[in-house]
């Protein structure tokens, strides 16, 4: 008689099943599951996970007809996948319509948006701190050329060259040409 519990028997047999499964059914498993797909990736991932769920059967040694479980199992995970795609396509779909009746900006052009705020950041970090403070008060405040003189302790004449000089900057950073 053997000095190890019956768990350990019960473990060993559990292993010797599922490596018994695995090595005799992969191949066959993956290469049913590519001829059905038309690709090796989708067929290796879903035959991966075909296998999990064995993994996670409670007496996997009950198996009668591997290769019929195994293709139900991968049968029932590609149906789960056309599921699961169709909530995403139609979650989605919700979403955008979502964004339009609430006159938001859906996902891809607010990070066009985004992009276009970097550039442009990117583009007045170039220039003097007066010079960005002045076309920034001019362009997003909407104040008039004396207002932002008040405000930076210039002339407007000053504010003028300031805006002006910010403007031939900008136009040369995205052209690469004098705009005179």
């Amino acid at each position: 008689m053997h000095d190890f519990p019956v768990a350990d028997c019960d473990m060993a047999r559990r292993q010797q099943t599922l490596t018994a499964l695995y090595s005799d059914h992969h191949s066959w498993l993956q290469g049913w599951l590519r001829k059905k797909l038309g690709c090796s990736q989708h067929a290796a991932d879903l035959a991966q996970d075909a296998f999990v769920r064995v993994l996670l059967l409670a007496e996997p040694h009950n198996i009668q007809e591997p290769r019929a479980f195994l293709a139900t199992t991968a049968g029932r995970l590609l149906i789960d996948g056309a599921r699961r795609r169709k909530i995403e396509k139609a979650y989605m779909q919700a979403l955008a319509i979502q964004y339009e009746d609430a006159g938001m900006p859906d996902p891809a052009t607010i990070h066009v948006a985004l992009q276009a705020l970097e550039r442009i950041a990117l583009m007045l970090a170039g220039l003097p701190d007066k010079a960005r403070e002045a076309f920034l008060l001019s362009r997003l405040d909407g104040l008039t050329y004396s207002e932002i003189a008040a405000q930076l302790q210039v002339s407007p004449s000053t504010v003028k060259n300031y805006i002006s000089s910010a403007l031939v900057h900008c136009y040369q950073t995205l052209h690469g040409a004098d705009p005179l």
